[in-house]
């Protein structure tokens, strides 16, 4: 794959030379004999990652939570009510081990965001239950975090989104786990 950018060589004759372009340039004069073509895509994907994780955690501070507050959040708000999980599918959706799992339940308790409850199923079980505070807090958090993805999509239209979006899943689902 072959990328050349020229001015008005795109689609759309909006053509806005970026880092990156001067970044593949300079590994093409450097290196002609290597495929540079990739770091087209990668390396703007590495950028915008950087401003996603920037902006979510921008979100994040503004409602007074840390991020991995929000994901053990958003797992159970994402579950609907009554907004209930195992702490094993708490694991599961948050990609963490057991212990740290403990260590982040612990500290929502606190917070008074979860409670512990015994499972009505299996008395020897536990169930990590979603408080109506921490219910407000994870929505607020989303909210924050979709207002700040919104802005960083404001320079391509619906369109464009829905391209890079289908370009997008076609590209993860190929990956290996």
């Amino acid at each position: 794959m072959h990328m050349t950018h020229q001015p008005g060589s795109e689609p759309s004759s909006s053509f806005v030379p970026d880092e990156v372009d001067d970044l593949v340039g300079a590994w093409q004069r450097e290196r002609p004999d290597l495929p540079v073509a990739p770091m087209h895509i990668w390396s703007r994907i590495l950028r915008l990652a950087q401003h996603l994780d920037h902006a979510r955690r921008a979100a994040h501070v503004e409602v007074g939570l840390e991020g991995w507050e929000f994901d053990v959040l958003a797992a159970l708000r994402k579950e609907g009510a009554p907004y209930t999980m195992s702490p094993g599918a708490l694991l599961k959706q948050t990609h963490v081990t057991s212990g740290t799992m403990t260590n982040r339940v612990d500290r929502l308790v606190a917070r008074g965001f979860v409670e512990r409850r015994a499972d009505p199923h299996d008395g020897r079980s536990v169930r990590v239950v979603l408080t109506g505070s921490g219910k407000q807090a994870v929505d607020a958090a989303l909210e924050a975090l979709l207002a700040a993805e919104e802005e960083l999509l404001a320079g391509i239209d619906e369109a464009q989104r829905e391209r890079l979006a289908v370009a997008l899943r076609r590209l993860l689902v190929t990956q290996p786990d």
